[in-house]
């Protein structure tokens, strides 16, 4: 795609909410198979912030994630975008207003990344309204905030793991939203480069962006976050900034876990520390 590159990636303002929060879920109930995985959940997006959503395994994380992007659709309930019922908009304007990042997503073979990221422009084409030189530099300046423009004519299947999921937030940040929800965005990454990735949401934070994220490294979730969603069995447990949720008793209630919770020494976030049957220091 040979284009010149010239403008900013565009944001959507944000309007009011509920509560001030621009997506919320109302009461909402979703299940798979007669069996139900959320249950009447009510939770509000808070805005400008990271809010990270963490729980066990199988407790609904992902379906909630889903269901407020409305790839899932409720039995019950709703999903409400900026005062407006999700179910009840058009799919191109969804996706005007909101970014996603599923979980272990593929790029089909041989696509290039500059291609890849060139398809979040989709939502604004139309017969009217064509590839302009508008798209080509929103695709521009995507791909030099996450840092892969010089991977732009690269096959997307060539790079790394954690260059992928740069390539693929980038294609999130083409469709011009500044609501992001990624889920589990550090799957398959080393540590290195999942904190390469999680600092550079960080960054698109900072640059105005709400994000809601599904994380389940503990400590990436309270270090990087600025509000927390703790769920089990398909019900919000506990929700807030970590330094007033993340405790001993919360973490044994949500995942059966026994652990120590002190200041993190290079943070401002509380710091888990599990403890396990051996290699435990035993006072004398």
């Amino acid at each position: 795609m040979a284009a010149q590159f010239t403008t900013e990636v565009e944001t959507v303002p944000e309007t009011g909410g509920e509560g001030g929060a621009r997506l919320a879920a109302r009461g909402v109930t979703v299940g798979y198979g007669g069996r139900k995985v959320i249950d009447g959940l009510d939770v509000a997006i808070p805005p400008g912030v990271i809010t990270t959503i963490i729980g066990p395994n199988g407790c609904g994380k992902s379906t909630l994630l889903r269901t407020l992007t409305r790839l899932l659709k409720p039995a019950g309930g709703s999903v409400v975008l900026d005062g407006e019922d999700i179910a009840g908009l058009r799919t191109r304007d969804v996706a005007k207003k909101l970014g996603l990042l599923p979980q272990a997503p593929v790029a089909p073979e041989g696509l290039t990344v500059a291609d890849l990221v060139a398809r979040g422009r989709h939502p604004h084409q139309s017969w009217l309204r064509q590839w302009s030189s508008d798209d080509a530099g929103v695709v521009e300046r995507a791909l030099t905030m996450t840092g892969v423009l010089e991977l732009a004519d690269r096959p997307v299947d060539s790079l790394s793991g954690g260059q992928r999921q740069r390539v693929w937030i980038s294609m999130a940040l083409a469709q011009g939203t500044d609501l992001l929800l990624l889920d589990e965005p550090t799957t398959y990454l080393d540590l290195a480069h999942a904190i390469d990735v999680l600092d550079l949401v960080d960054d698109l934070h900072e640059s105005g962006r709400t994000v809601v994220m599904v994380l389940h490294d503990l400590n990436l979730a309270t270090r990087y976050s600025d509000h927390l969603i703790v769920m089990r069995a398909g019900s919000v447990l506990a929700q807030g900034h970590p330094r007033d949720v993340i405790t001993a008793e919360l973490l044994h209630e949500a995942f059966g876990l026994r652990a120590a919770v002190i200041d993190d020494p290079v943070g401002d976030r509380p710091l888990i520390v599990p403890v396990g049957r051996t290699h435990v220091r035993l006072d004398p």
